[in-house]
């Protein structure tokens, strides 16, 4: 079964849902890979705003899957996930740990009615430190509130600090977050783009994890690409490399 589903519609939106229901939606190391395949080949298309959401209603998502640990940063918006156009999250039940993180980081959000937000890894033991961020996105102390007491918070208290910005009866999430999506879609792209662009680089400060993951992401690219192998067989037949720049 696929972990991720990608529904693109003709408007010029895209849906992306995290498919493990079975798991309350706990992403896994394929799944966060999934993730990241998915919003890049939505970068690389001609659709104009992606909805990111959990299968059912239950949950958005558990967070990590704990028997099956992913690298996380590959499905955080900004960071893993590199796209410019706009990115709403549709969160329905529980959005815990890690997909806490990745709802914090799109543009806007709509949550259900029983929308649960919880970052509980003081208590586990625990932390990948990237919930710093919340911090630069609602008021100090409410995000204290949430980093350092493990506070649970009803869809009411997170539209109250604003860290949601509509919220819908239960199983609407995903269709009002398309609506959101709908009105960006007449808007121009260039102006769009340039905005997040200075809202992500010039206005939200990045926490120490968070440029970390960012550094490993473009060192992976390099690591990974046809020039670092060219590099390796020209090393290895003792001539001058070829690089392509790819």
């Amino acid at each position: 079964m696929q972990k991720v589903l990608v529904t693109n519609h003709d408007d010029g939106t895209t849906v992306i849902a995290i498919n493990r229901p079975e798991r309350r939606n706990a992403i896994c190391a394929r799944t966060a890979i999934e993730l990241q395949q998915a919003f890049a080949a939505f970068d690389a298309s001609a659709q104009k705003v992606a909805v990111l959401t959990g299968t059912g209603d239950e949950a958005f998502s558990g967070g990590a899957d704990v028997t099956d640990m992913p690298e996380l940063w590959r499905c955080i918006p900004t960071v893993g996930i590199t796209t410019e156009k706009p990115v709403i999250a549709a969160v329905g039940g529980w959005c815990v740990g890690g997909a806490m993180v990745a709802a914090m980081m799109c543009d806007l959000l709509v949550a259900a009615e029983n929308a649960r937000f919880s970052y509980p890894e003081a208590r586990l033991g625990f932390t990948g430190g990237m919930i710093a961020g919340l911090a630069a996105r609602i008021p100090h102390k409410m995000a204290m509130e949430m980093i350092l007491l493990c506070r649970t918070w009803d869809v009411k208290r997170a539209y109250e600090v604003g860290l949601v910005n509509q919220v819908v009866p239960v199983g609407q999430q995903v269709s009002a977050a398309l609506a959101m999506a709908r009105e960006m879609t007449s808007m121009s792209p260039m102006v769009l783009t340039t905005l997040k662009r200075f809202v992500t680089e010039g206005v939200l400060a990045q926490g120490p994890s968070e440029r970390m993951a960012r550094a490993g992401r473009d060192l992976g690219l390099v690591r990974d690409s046809e020039d670092s192998k060219e590099a390796l067989a020209a090393f290895k037949e003792k001539r001058k490399p070829r690089f392509s720049g790819k």
